[in-house]
């Protein structure tokens, strides 16, 4: 089946946590979230993890270089040698270009967007119930989004490896879009 470097793009409440699950088992590869890269890291008490979890500890964010380091050190592990899916990262264009000089000579095989519209997702969050899920903060979070993201479709689009996939479906319907976007871009 060769190696499968993917990254997965999506507002929150767009069914990425489940079609990363799917994905994953799919093609055996490793599932690397920002989130769970840098608890790992501060976890194994790594330089870079040190690092993270002062920056975190003051309350600031993480810097590209830091997310960078932990990302590399994370390919380093060898389950990632089947390939990878990409959650929450790259978050910026610094961090999409990191990335790309990280995999070189390869690539991303494919940057995965999961479309869902504004109003989905936002009675998505609404109805799981979640304190900080009010109209308000959920509008915030969509603008940010789309303001961080914009630039990363386009970038991902200029390399010829961006798939928009419409979102909207049970989960097998969306799964078997991703899979059918994956295979026929490869």
């Amino acid at each position: 089946m060769g190696t499968r470097r993917l990254v997965i793009l999506g507002k929150q409440g767009a069914g990425k946590g489940t079609q990363c699950e799917l994905l994953v088992k799919r093609y055996g590869i490793a599932h690397i979230s920002t989130g769970d890269m840098l608890r790992a890291a501060v976890a194994a008490g790594t330089e870079l993890g040190r690092q993270a979890k002062a920056v975190m500890d003051a309350g600031d964010l993480v810097s590209d270089e830091l997310i960078l380091g932990i990302v590399a050190e994370r390919f380093e592990e060898p389950d990632t040698a089947p390939g990878f899916l990409l959650d929450g990262f790259p978050r910026t264009e610094a961090q999409a270009d990191g990335l790309f000089a990280l995999l070189a000579p390869h690539t991303v095989d494919r940057a995965i967007d999961l479309d869902v519209a504004d109003d989905v997702v936002t009675q998505r969050m609404l109805d799981r119930g979640r304190a900080d899920d009010t109209p308000e903060a959920i509008a915030r979070r969509l603008e940010l989004y789309e303001a961080e993201t914009a630039p990363l479709r386009k970038l991902f689009a200029d390399r010829g490896v961006l798939v928009t996939v419409d979102g909207l479906g049970t989960p097998a319907q969306v799964h078997q879009r991703i899979v059918a976007a994956i295979e026929a871009a490869l």
